[in-house]
């Protein structure tokens, strides 16, 4: 009786905080579908140069051609006529909380975004379906010209800065999904951290989809240069509906010579959410990239963090953790290119299915024949806590240098029932055993998160445990 007691309270915890939707009231809203005049009036809307307009129906007529992906998860149930591609939640981004609209005010206080902001973050982007609805940067930040905007803001005040990176690692040609982005992209976050400038507190965003069959579409536009440094985190998440959503981002980050930049992602999308994401980064000489990606929720996701490495001694990492539950597939992992010598990688990912879900890991390390001395090393785990759940791991490795030093491990493994025992023999429940099994397994990629992430990921995973969530 106390078990269930419990499991109903922390589901209306997680209803409380993540499956909530507010009223509709927008500014402006598209009809459903996509078309060129759909495209046209969001270009319209937003006031942008000829350049851009013209890129969004460039990128609109490759969607067109391009046909859907067959090689990942079940995309055949997407229908792109039946999706809203534009909503303007209110008329202009605002700079103090106060003047944000009461509604969207309440959604982001129940996510904890200013609280977090007060406490732990140099600056916030709040996004609101289509677009930032609010933003802010510490004054110090500012005015050692650390630039942080939403994108669309980013275009109008530096065009010549945007018009130099954008598009530049993902064009629309890249896939289905980065053309699409292309041709509709609204909001996103744009990060200039200029030469030997460090930013010690991690700056956020947060991306909110609130109405029913919303397309979100923001583009994020990172340049960290010469040795500087910074990290950044995003977190997303949407009520839950029964009709489907899609979640198609772009994320572009420039690493300069001697430069790090930390990229972490904590998703927790509601399953009827498509999460299809193309996230590139270019790393220069002496340049460190760090994606961390953790994956809940969604209907499916299919994200594949990469790093370009151009300069010598550059190094890139994938930490990657997903959780595949119910009705989910999570296809996650990660690509390293070696472009250069002495460039160094590693991918680590980890994935736990349980209540019949499936999780993916997909792959790649490209060994360029002018990447000399290059080393990689490959470490990707499963864990299945049921017979009716499924894990696969789709590796491809390709070596054309022949002084690389490339290691992959996988593992695929079931929780013991001598394990459960020895838990449970020490006055644990099953589920609570469980979940000390798993927070052990997944704790290589939480060590990584700053103390409030990994806390609020642990906690997560608890709650799709106890099948309390969806």
């Amino acid at each position: 009786m106390t078990n269930q007691k419990q499991k109903i309270n922390i589901n209306a915890n997680y209803k409380t905080k993540y499956g909530f939707n507010v009223a509709e009231n927008y500014v402006y809203k598209t009809e459903k579908g996509l078309n060129e005049e759909v495209v046209k009036k969001i270009s319209e809307m937003k006031d942008e140069p000829k350049w851009m307009r013209d890129f969004r129906l460039r990128a609109y007529k490759i969607f067109k051609e391009k046909p859907m992906p067959t090689w990942g998860g079940d995309l055949s149930k997407i229908d792109f006529d039946n999706i809203f591609y534009y909503l303007k939640p209110t008329d202009n981004q605002k700079r103090d909380w106060e003047d944000v609209p009461i509604e969207m005010k309440e959604t982001f206080e129940k996510l904890g975004i200013p609280q977090a902001e007060r406490q732990h973050l140099a600056g916030v982007k709040a996004q609101f379906d289509s677009e930032v609805i609010y933003g802010s940067l510490l004054k110090e930040l500012e005015d050692e010209g650390i630039i942080f905007l939403g994108t669309d803001e980013a275009l109008k005040k530096y065009p010549e800065i945007f018009e130099e990176y954008f598009g530049k690692l993902v064009p629309p040609s890249d896939n289905k999904f980065s053309a699409l982005n292309s041709a509709v992209w609204s909001g996103g976050s744009f990060v200039y951290i200029p030469k030997g400038a460090h930013v010690k507190r991690p700056l956020q965003a947060y991306f909110r989809i609130n109405a029913q069959n919303m397309g979100q579409f923001e583009r994020t536009l990172i340049i960290a240069d010469e040795g500087s440094y910074a990290s950044y985190v995003e977190g997303c998440s949407a009520p839950i509906y029964s009709a489907d959503s899609l979640h198609s981002a772009v994320v572009e980050v420039f690493v300069k010579k001697g430069a790090r930049f930390k990229y972490t992602t904590i998703q927790n999308w509601s399953n009827d959410v498509y999460n299809l994401v193309t996230k590139r980064a270019k790393v220069e000489e002496d340049g460190v990239m760090e994606w961390v990606d953790g994956n809940l929720g969604s209907r499916l996701t299919q994200k594949y963090p990469s790093c370009y490495l151009v300069g010598e001694r550059a190094h890139g990492e994938v930490l990657s953790i997903a959780y595949g539950g119910k009705g989910q597939h999570q296809d996650a992992g990660g690509k390293i290119f070696h472009i250069s010598p002495n460039t160094t990688s590693s991918i680590i990912s980890k994935s736990v299915s349980a209540f019949g879900g499936r999780t993916s890991y997909r792959g790649l390390i490209y060994v360029s024949p002018s990447a000399k001395n290059a080393k990689s090393r490959v470490e990707c785990d499963a864990l299945i806590l049921d017979a009716e759940s499924r894990s696969d791991t789709f590796p491809t490795m390709k070596i054309d240098e022949s002084s690389a030093n490339i290691e992959h491990e996988a593992t695929v493994s079931k929780i013991g029932e001598e394990k459960l025992f020895y838990l449970m023999s020490r006055g644990l429940t099953e589920t609570e055993a469980m979940s000390l099994i798993v927070s052990g397994f997944i704790e290589p990629i939480v060590k990584e998160l700053p103390l409030e992430y990994a806390v609020e990921l642990n906690r997560l995973i608890e709650l799709e445990m106890e099948g309390s969530v969806g």
